[in-house]
């Protein structure tokens, strides 16, 4: 796309945004004890869960990946956040209370209390592999391209330090409290700047080409596609879909641990429904400005660098600038997040394990030298990112088969009390043979078939594993069961006492508008 020429104002208005954001998490930063550096004192109000998760959540893949699939091969992609926010109100109907009840730090944490640590470490380890080498070091990688094409002649290694630099200075010494309040500058900007942007492109034609493909009932705008579809099957939507959507936000210990600092479980639930509504509008500010880019940039060679392109080539001084910030801080809130829930990871599943008689002074600063040492590792190997794509694609490939043997786990102990630890354990590690089997011999085993339709076999075969191993040995203790297992008495007593109480205060109320949304989008774009 050639070099960008930036005004003197868009670089002031991108360094006043820096040095706030600094600033603002800095002077909002908690670090004291383990509940605050952790989980920010599990004090946060449902708005701030809210919006803290939803920034999280935007990370690159989210913002410019998504815009770009967009523009390759319409609005279908929004259906991975469609089913999203169906697995979010899942997730903080049935899950969430028993992770805020048991009172864990971690989610991996959660499977040792209704397993043992076998299951414990194993996942955590994953998630510390894939947290460092694909989340972190990609938005880094990310970000530093962005900022490559203001600056071509710059160092790439040189932007991807200062942005670890950048994500640092407040991350590290504040802790979770830094970072979720640093979130809630970074979500404002991101949503009133991509409303922004779509705003501007639609008056400048980009409206009347999405009409014109709407009223001729163009492919690109269905979002409910056919089975032979390559991008997103419909079946795909029912099968595969929510498997991945129950990871990502019901099992990843980045977004999960903004809800563990809710005050109240109701609290945390109505983040989570905050969260869902905001997520059905990337629909509108990522997905749609994304398909609209094919009026202004026709047959571009990198989908995945629309979204910049709009912003630097359609938006005017000042709002370049706005746009940039918004840019930077989907950036910036991944890899803060990132960096928190790593550092969580390792020093409360093993650190602490290792070291019982730590106290809270030690568990923090092993916190902040974890985090130190997660960003220098993202950041030393997000420069071969480009080098070794076709590595890091087998990864991520490899991270999508295990997935579903860990969603088994979590959907088996919560719904179940007969799995006991070594039927999950078995599980997981049938998971990952076949996860191993599949990155060697997937073509042979399954030819073609779309990866959405692999998902729910390797799901059903975990979970088989780890009901036959449970079946064959004891049952679990009844201390395994407290506070980790789905209690249908409590639920509807729980239904009962919302009923008394005032309408707009019900989650479930609220849950319901979020998959009537749903319905109606499907409906719209079908």
């Amino acid at each position: 796309m050639g070099t960008v020429t930036i005004s003197p104002v868009d670089l002031v208005i991108i360094g006043l945004y820096l040095v706030i954001i600094i600033w603002w998490g800095l002077r909002h930063g908690k670090s004291s004890d383990a509940g605050s550096y952790f989980l920010a004192g599990r004090s946060m109000s449902w708005w701030v869960v809210g919006l803290s998760l939803f920034a999280a959540s935007i990370s690159s893949t989210t913002l410019i990946g998504q815009s770009g699939d967009a523009y390759h091969t319409g609005l279908a992609v929004f259906n991975y956040n469609l089913i999203g926010v169906v697995v979010m109100v899942f997730f903080a109907t049935f899950l969430l209370p028993l992770y805020i009840k048991s009172g864990i730090f971690t989610i991996p944490e959660f499977l040792e209390k209704r397993f043992d640590k076998r299951s414990r470490y194993y996942f955590s380890a994953i998630c510390i592999i894939g947290n460092i080498f694909l989340d972190a070091a990609g938005a880094l990688y990310a970000a530093a391209l962005i900022i490559k094409l203001i600056f071509p002649s710059a160092s790439l290694t040189l932007i991807i330090f200062i942005f670890a630099v950048l994500a640092a200075s407040y991350t590290i010494p504040g802790g979770l409290s830094s970072a979720i309040n640093a979130e809630l500058v970074q979500a404002i900007i991101l949503v009133v700047g991509s409303i922004i942007l779509t705003v501007v492109i639609s008056a400048k034609g980009g409206m009347d080409y999405f009409l014109e493909l709407y009223r001729n009932s163009d492919t690109s705008v269905r979002l409910v596609r056919p089975l032979s579809d390559s991008a997103t099957p419909w079946l795909g939507l029912l099968v595969g879909m929510p498997i991945t959507g129950i990871y990502f936000w019901a099992n990843n210990q980045t977004l999960v641990q903004r809800v563990l600092s809710a005050k109240s479980v109701d609290e945390g639930r109505k983040g989570v429904m905050f969260t869902g509504f905001l997520t059905l509008l990337t629909l509108f500010i990522i997905a749609v400005p994304g398909l609209m880019a094919r009026h202004f940039f026709p047959g571009a060679e990198k989908p995945d660098m629309i979204y910049p392109l709009m912003v630097m080539k359609l938006l005017p001084i000042g709002l370049l600038g706005i746009m940039l910030s918004a840019l930077l801080a989907a950036l910036t809130s991944t890899i803060s997040a990132i960096m928190n829930s790593t550092s969580t990871l390792f020093t409360m599943d093993f650190y602490a394990k290792l070291h019982p008689g730590a106290d809270s002074r030690k568990l923090v600063r092993t916190g902040k030298i974890t985090a130190l040492i997660v960003i220098l590792i993202a950041a030393l190997w997000a420069p071969q990112i480009g080098r070794f794509g076709s590595l890091l694609k087998y990864y991520q490939e490899m991270l999508s088969y295990i997935a579903p043997p860990i969603v088994a786990a979590f959907l088996l102990g919560i719904f179940t009390k007969r799995v006991n630890g070594k039927g999950a354990f078995w599980g997981l590690m049938a998971g990952l043979a076949m996860a191993v089997v599949m990155m060697v011999e997937r073509r042979a085993i399954f030819g073609e078939m779309h990866f959405l339709f692999i998902i729910p076999i390797l799901l059903v075969s975990s979970m088989a594993v780890m009901l036959g191993v449970s079946l064959l040995t004891g049952r679990p203790s009844p201390d395994r069961l407290q506070d980790t297992v789905f209690s249908l008495k409590d639920f509807r007593a729980e239904g009962r006492s919302l009923r008394a109480g005032k309408w707009w205060q019900n989650y479930r109320v609220w849950g319901g508008a979020l998959l009537a949304s749903c319905v109606v989008l499907l409906i719209v774009f079908s």
